[in-house]
């Protein structure tokens, strides 16, 4: 039971504390309108010293003259401008006290939102490929329609390299072609999909024109190519704002390297002190390591002669698994109950009856009430090695998984396209074709010369490769998700192919994944948007 802390502060330092904290006399506070430079260095020194937060804010910050507390602190209702100015006035105290640490993990403390926009679906997928630390959130291909133009046309990057070159005019002339053909399909896509699916009265106009708008955008989205422009915004700390800049200068794209540079520049207005390490000779050294052995792997793997292989549309292949996951789970669940070593646990439970294992794996699965009740920490013990081979559309929704490896290969044509049935039918498909043929010819030519600028030329309905290795606990999450009715159905089928591969080895361990949904739907989206109307209506 919390109690009130024993700590006694004056009226005075009540009225200096107030400001910044949401309580004063409780053990358990929230700090609040400071500055991310103040809050960093202020935990920096809670871990190393025996005062309380609150005390140290006051001892050591706000009525510490060098600290420029009140300065930085009056700055920051003005412009990040004048709060920089002020931080760097006082910069040798901050330094001090942050990187003196010389840990690491001290620029985890300060964090920022930053918004990249207009960013290619190229530089989206470098933004987002980092696993901890960063949170992304991209603009939706489903709800956003991508037709629209901006003031030079249609909104995707024209990649100076390319621009530049002989194929500026083809680039260009294919680009527009496939915007032009998604905006001249959207209607006859939204039309038959209004004839085959009407609207029942009991659903509401908003909640239908929504789900009829992201199944058509659904169907036509593998048009738009890699370019497209996009809107990413990130919410993160310094530690990995500071590895994603390295990274992103690393990168064999200009537009990588140069958004860097932006990022860089942006966050020195806001956390200056966490991410200065990523402009310094250490960075630098950093950066050009991560570019040296991309390219000596790369070379390693020209050299290799692997004839190519004919797959379905979607594959989704299990190529590793652990065979004593079931015996290895059944420990973890024991562990932390009990006083012996985990070899000792493991031995007694190799010989233990198969269907006394089971039993265990059923009570720490328990009784599952939502997909939102994940077991605990001893299901992250089993971890199994997916080869997916599925449409880019497919990928860049289940990229957005983080707490996993994935990598992936290169964007290319020569994995072929896949074509939504529903096109077909409605006799459209002809033309999505067509598109799709001119920019893949296009693509081929560009690989020649530009192998890694040909990438932002490759529209999404053609098929990439990659490969994800994840744990028992994951694979609840992702399948159970990404298998709901509301998902798109490339990645839907993904996830219960997953399930599938996992269950073939492993029965026991996935009978607790009661949340995987292996049904089709026609309009993925209705049941979510009448979830939606039945929240507005208080219902």
């Amino acid at each position: 039971m919390f109690t009130h802390t024993n700590e006694h502060f004056t009226p005075q330092e009540v009225a200096l504390l107030t400001p910044f904290v949401t309580n004063v006399d409780r053990p358990v506070f929230c700090l609040r309108n400071l500055p991310e430079v103040v809050k960093g260095a202020l935990f920096a020194r809670y871990s190393r010293s025996t005062k309380s937060l609150r005390r140290l804010l006051l001892d050591e910050f706000i009525t510490e003259p060098e600290s420029g507390f009140a300065a930085i602190v009056s700055a920051v209702g003005d412009s990040p401008a004048a709060q920089l100015v002020a931080a760097r006035q006082a910069e040798a105290f901050y330094e001090r006290v942050l990187i003196g640490y010389g840990d690491d993990s001290v620029a985890e403390l300060g964090g920022a939102h930053v918004a990249c926009e207009g960013v290619s679906n190229i530089a989206a997928k470098l933004l987002e490929d980092s696993r901890l630390g960063l949170s992304p959130l991209e603009k939706s291909t489903r709800y956003v329609r991508f037709d629209l133009p901006g003031p030079d046309g249609y909104r995707y990057l024209r990649e100076p390299v390319l621009m530049a070159s002989p194929f500026a005019e083809r680039y260009t002339a294919t680009m527009d072609n496939l915007f032009a053909t998604y905006s001249a399909l959207l209607g006859p896509v939204q039309a038959w999909l209004q004839a085959q699916f009407p609207r029942d009265e009991a659903t509401t106009p908003r909640a239908y024109r929504n789900a009829i708008q992201a199944k058509a955008l659904d169907l036509l989205r593998g048009l738009l190519p890699m370019a497209t422009q996009t809107n990413v915004g990130l919410f993160g700390n310094g530690r990995a704002f500071e590895y994603l800049i390295i990274k992103l200068a690393a990168a064999p794209f200009a537009e990588a390297r140069a958004l860097s540079e932006a990022i860089q520049t942006e966050l020195d207005y806001v956390i200056p002190a966490f991410v200065k390490r990523a402009r310094s000779e250490r960075g630098k050294a950093y950066a050009a390591y991560l570019a040296a052995t991309r390219e000596q792997a790369a070379q390693c793997a020209a050299q290799l002669a692997i004839a190519p292989t004919n797959e379905p549309a979607i594959a989704v292949r299990l190529v590793d698994y652990d065979p004593q996951a079931e015996e290895k789970m059944v420990a973890a669940i024991l562990y932390p109950h009990l006083d012996l070593p985990l070899d000792s646990i493991l031995a007694s439970i190799s010989a233990m009856p198969a269907q006394e294992r089971q039993a265990i794996i059923a009570a720490a699965v328990g009784e599952r009430g939502s997909r939102f009740h994940r077991p605990g920490r001893a299901f992250e013990e089993p971890y199994y090695t997916f080869d997916i081979l599925a449409d880019i559309g497919a990928y860049r929704d289940l990229q957005r998984h983080r707490v996993l490896t994935q990598e992936r290969q290169r964007f290319t044509v020569s994995h072929g396209y896949v074509t939504p049935p529903e096109l077909e039918r409605i006799g459209v498909a002809p033309q999505y074709r067509a598109a799709l043929e001119q920019a893949a010819e296009l693509v081929t030519d560009l690989q020649r010369d530009f192998p890694n600028e040909a990438q932002y030329a490759v529209p999404f309905a053609f098929r990439v490769r990659w490969r994800m290795k994840l744990n028992l606990r994951e694979a609840y999450h992702l399948i159970e998700l990404r298998s709901a009715r509301q998902g798109h159905p490339a990645y839907r089928q993904i996830a219960q192919m997953m399930f599938q591969a996992i269950s073939a080895v492993h029965p026991t361990l996935t009978a607790g994944m009661r949340f995987v949904d292996h049904h089709d739907y026609d309009l993925e989206r209705l049941a979510a948007e009448q979830r939606i109307d039945q929240k507005r209506q208080g219902t």
